[in-house]
């Protein structure tokens, strides 16, 4: 039998890019043509979901309403929906958008090739070996298995044998799934479930498995990656973790996200800033520093716990960049308490920041809360809130100037000019250095002076230039 060919849509963030890679490479190897979107259309699109935000869902129904149309002037034969939203409400998915065929939620990757085939890998077997089938492969097909304890650790724990969709020099490792927080925000374990941690065995077999497949830096991520080992029995903890990676051979940058501030330690500090492998940089969302709005927020933190962290951060780890993410318009929040934010986000400087407005998601405490602010409102404060980071960050871009860097090239050069990051900058989120001169290849390194800045990214030269930089 000819596989069919599938193209692919991930949404979302980089946990559920991990997801979608997973899932292609089920595909692929089981002989599924990936048709990518610069070659057109498969006779299959999948498109994994995000369901963390109300936008989401909206963009989710237009990418998923726009292959329907392909399905009705026969450019595409079969619709499947997968990810975090089809575990949130996929029946009313199919309602808004009926010529989906097929569901897929979290915890069920590994029936990915039967929502695309509309058969299960034992009838693909059989029709290769001519048995014939009862299945109709235009049926519609649910796949949205409740979290349980083996059911990730069975079937979904390993991310090994993907076929990436990242630049082949980076890749994410998902340390874990699901979260043990109980933000009144957020949408995350009703949907992934709680927190359930790879082994270290397992992340070091992955790893591995990413360097030989070109990567040199590699992002670590997880819902709450602070928190690692806990539900393992794990007492050496992120430490432990980082420490081991860093014996890596082939990786250069290892990058932690999403760390939760009440859950990090002295040891995980001492582990960043001694471990050469490990990027200086930390991604700590911290969502508010408002007492009263934490506490509603239930992030198990103050504003003077808060303040202490980020001193030691600052402290014990030489030229640490520190990005964060806040969240403004929560519930109640009065005027004072976004000034306090826009004052603390002016005066601490952060290296990087996000601002998301807050969404009030139906089956979250907070959306129980009284005195929901205007969408006006909230618009208002976000776009103060990022225009007191944009000055801080022009402040930061034009004070560089003269700097020395060892910077990771990102992309192929356009005239001459390469896109790059250094280590304090993320892929696909942060700020970039243009390097101008010379000739590479992405994730090849290079020591650069910075001769400039715009807005946000940097300006430089290879530092073998002896051209002058005038002040």
């Amino acid at each position: 039998m000819d596989m069919p060919s599938v193209s692919f849509v991930s949404l979302g963030c980089p946990k559920n890019l991990v997801d979608s890679e997973k899932m292609l490479g089920i595909l692929a190897e089981a002989g599924c043509p990936i048709v990518s979107g610069d070659t057109g259309l498969g006779e299959v699109m999948v498109v994994n979901t995000c369901g963390f935000l109300s936008a989401s869902r909206d963009e989710a129904v237009e990418v998923l309403s726009e292959a329907a149309r392909h399905k009705k002037s026969g450019h595409i034969r079969r619709i499947v929906a997968a990810g975090c939203l089809v575990q949130r409400d996929g029946q009313g998915l199919m309602e808004e958008v009926p010529e989906i065929d097929a569901l897929v939620g979290v915890h069920n990757r590994r029936d990915i090739l039967r929502a695309v085939t509309g058969r299960s890998s034992r009838e693909l077997r059989n029709e290769r070996t001519e048995e014939p089938s009862s299945q109709n492969p235009q049926s519609s097909l649910l796949f949205l298995g409740e979290y349980h304890a083996g059911s990730w650790v069975d079937s979904n724990k390993s991310d090994r044998t993907r076929l990436r969709l990242t630049p082949a020099h980076y890749a994410y490792l998902r340390m874990s799934e699901g979260c043990n927080q109980k933000c009144t925000f957020c949408t995350i374990p009703s949907i992934r479930g709680p927190m359930h941690c790879k082994s270290v065995d397992e992340i070091m077999a992955e790893a591995r498995e990413l360097v030989e497949d070109g990567a040199v830096e590699i992002n670590l991520i997880g819902q709450d990656t602070t928190s690692y080992g806990q539900d393992i029995d794990y007492e050496p903890g992120l430490s432990g973790l980082l420490r081991t990676m860093n014996t890596l051979d082939g990786v250069e940058w290892l990058r932690l996200m999403y760390a939760y501030p009440s859950d990090f330690t002295d040891q995980m500090i001492d582990a960043i800033a001694e471990c050469d492998r490990v990027a200086k940089y930390i991604d700590i969302p911290l969502q508010h520093i408002n007492d009263r709005i934490l506490k509603a927020m239930y992030r198990r933190v103050t504003r003077k716990q808060t303040e202490t962290l980020l001193a030691k951060l600052r402290e014990r780890i030489p030229g640490v960049s520190i990005r964060t993410t806040f969240i403004s318009g929560f519930p109640g929040e009065t005027d004072a308490e976004h000034r306090e934010l826009r004052d603390f986000i002016r005066d601490f400087g952060f290296d990087m920041l996000g601002v998301f407005p807050y969404s009030n998601e139906p089956d979250t405490p907070a959306h129980r809360i009284q005195n929901h602010l205007p969408p006006t409102v909230i618009e208002e404060r976000v776009e103060e809130l990022m225009l007191t980071q944009q000055e801080v960050a022009f402040g930061k871009a034009a004070s560089r100037k003269g700097e020395e860097l060892r910077v990771m090239i990102d992309d192929f050069g356009d005239d001459g000019v390469y896109p790059a990051r250094h280590g304090g900058q993320a892929p696909d989120v942060d700020s970039l250095v243009y390097v101008e001169g010379g000739e590479y290849d992405p994730g090849d390194f290079v020591t650069v002076r910075c001769t400039g800045s715009r807005d946000y990214d940097l300006i430089a030269q290879p530092a073998t230039n002896s051209l002058p930089i005038l002040h």
